[in-house]
């Protein structure tokens, strides 16, 4: 941090506030589940920081998913190379806007005697409200200068190029992948971005936010299996007897049904977990989007579904998606609801799927918001839902 002049050490000046700091440390794990290093940070204690003395602005965009599997989608269909980066230390890059004062870190030391001195951040650490939003803006700016173009709809996405000389960027907090024809090009990408930020080069594309990727030369395909097998491990499903479907069929599920459970936040981090699942599984995503409905006072007949699908992964968990080389580019939709289903409040339940050519991009299961007169307005509904 001192090489990167994260801060200076001087005394607290007077009327101002110092905020605290910590250190945290965690197991980072390899794809294959074993550990790949131990790390610890410092961060700061962003709670303690004060709305418009501290910090102003703090929002930072996030690539979509839908835009990630858009990516994979033309990779594949298109032949494209898919190259991973880390950024060390990405949030240190970030220069800060706002004048922050931080407490000294645990045994460190100066040579100083004055007991008054504290760190004045020069740039964004982990922890601080503003940290993510100067680090995008930091390596935005850098990208831009590269002769990348900013995608409108997605901030996170920067195209360089056309046709066979054209490079995808898509950066996802500190890591950052490449898509693009031409090796020798996604290497310059690669070097320029080097002589910026301190980068740890993946190699091709294998694992990315917890997904499995896979390419060859009938396409990509796109799963969590490791993920799936670890959940399953942790609620203690792995002896269950498998089931062949997420849910049992007609099954319908009310919020006054059963007994309610003791203790709610088991339920609550378990639905939790199976959300993030559906990223690769949109046939267990009707099911989540059934008990998400009552997390906030589940029930036993909610808990005993909840475990039939955790049956039904324990057969599944090596299922994904998958991005055909012989695809097109044509966008393609389909949408479904069916009329006033819920129990409880008579509302329509909607459905969409969205396919570029062969492969499946995004889709959702979701309650409308409002209870439709008739079966013709919940599919009116469920159109506008799925295209606007």
């Amino acid at each position: 941090m001192e090489c990167l002049q994260t801060w200076s050490v001087v005394p607290l000046p007077e009327g101002k506030k110092e905020i605290e700091c910590k250190w945290v440390y965690r197991i980072k794990y390899n794809p294959n589940g074993t550990v790949e290093r131990y790390k610890a940070r410092l961060v700061a204690k962003g709670f303690t920081q004060v709305e418009g003395i501290d910090y102003l602005d703090t929002f930072s965009p996030v690539a979509k998913m839908t835009t990630f599997k858009v990516l994979l989608s033309l990779a594949g269909s298109k032949g494209w190379h898919l190259l991973q980066l880390d950024v060390n230390n990405a949030f240190l890059n970030g220069l800060l806007d706002e004048e922050v004062y931080m407490k000294l870190p645990l045994e460190y030391h100066t040579s100083s005697h004055n007991s008054n001195l504290v760190c004045k951040l020069n740039k964004s650490i982990y922890g601080l409200k503003q940290a993510s939003r100067q680090w995008f803006n930091a390596f935005s700016e850098v990208v831009l200068k590269l002769g990348f173009q900013q995608s409108s709809a997605e901030h996170t996405l920067f195209v360089k190029g056309t046709c066979d000389d054209m490079v995808s960027l898509l950066v996802y907090m500190d890591d950052i992948v490449l898509a693009g024809k031409d090796l020798h090009l996604l290497a310059d990408v690669r070097s320029s971005l080097q002589q910026h930020f301190k980068l740890k080069d993946l190699g091709q594309l294998r694992y990315f936010l917890g997904f499995e990727i896979a390419q060859n030369s009938t396409g990509i395909s796109l799963s969590q299996r490791h993920y799936a097998l670890k959940l399953l491990e942790d609620t203690g499903s792995l002896a269950k007897k498998p089931a062949a479907t997420p849910m049992t069929p007609s099954l319908k599920l009310s919020a006054t049904d059963g007994e309610l459970l003791e203790d709610a936040q088991p339920y609550m981090r378990l639905i939790g977990r199976l959300l993030y699942l559906t990223h690769t599984r949109p046939d267990i995503t009707y099911t989540i989007h059934l008990l998400s409905q009552f997390v906030s006072a589940p029930r036993q007949p909610h808990l005993l579904t909840a475990h039939h699908l955790l049956s039904n992964i324990k057969q599944t968990h090596g299922l994904g998606i998958f991005f055909s080389s012989t695809s097109s580019a044509q966008l393609i939709g389909f949408v479904d609801a069916d009329y006033s289903s819920c129990p409880d409040t008579r509302r329509s339940i909607t459905g969409y799927c969205t396919f570029l050519g062969d492969n499946i991009i995004s889709w959702k299961s979701k309650k409308q918001h409002t209870v439709s007169r008739s079966s013709c307005e919940a599919e009116y509904r469920e159109m506008a839902s799925a295209t606007c």
